[in-house]
């Protein structure tokens, strides 16, 4: 998937659940507005997340309507950490040089749990050895510790 893919991908998830502007100044995107819920919010960051430079390329400042729960900073600021998903629990960024047994050994303490962390996101990888930098991985429940 190219960069190009990359953004129009981003664009097709923000469709319908985005109010606001998108606007591309001084060769950044620009993504200003609202958003109904909390999932929203982080469906749109998973997608933005999938740009391997979108920290450099992107800014976004995507807030969730009055009424509904904020989203934690912590999970913007620092994408390599893990974070939190409601549905499994943990989601991981990608970064360069990882590898699934890598980070299977980082967060649940066992390389061999690679496969789980690949079963749980067979939506987007196909093969256990390629895995891209800045891809959002969901890290199952019931393989951690």
């Amino acid at each position: 998937m190219g960069l190009r893919d990359m953004y129009a991908y981003t664009m097709k998830v923000a469709k319908d659940k985005f109010y606001g502007t998108v606007d591309e100044r001084d060769g950044k995107l620009y993504f200003k507005g609202t958003v109904n819920t909390e999932a929203e919010k982080n469906e749109i960051w998973n997608a933005i997340k999938t740009i391997p430079t979108w920290q450099k390329e992107i800014a976004a400042d995507i807030k969730v309507k009055a009424g509904a729960a904020p989203a934690p900073p912590a999970a913007e600021a620092a994408p390599a950490r893990p974070g939190s998903d409601p549905t499994t629990g943990t989601t991981y960024v990608v970064q360069a040089g990882d590898t699934l047994s890598g980070i299977a050994k980082k967060l649940l303490g066992n390389a061999g749990e690679y496969t789980a962390i690949f079963n749980a996101n067979r939506d987007q990888l196909s093969d256990p050895d390629k895995i891209k930098p800045g891809q959002v991985l969901k890290i199952p429940q019931h393989a951690k510790k």
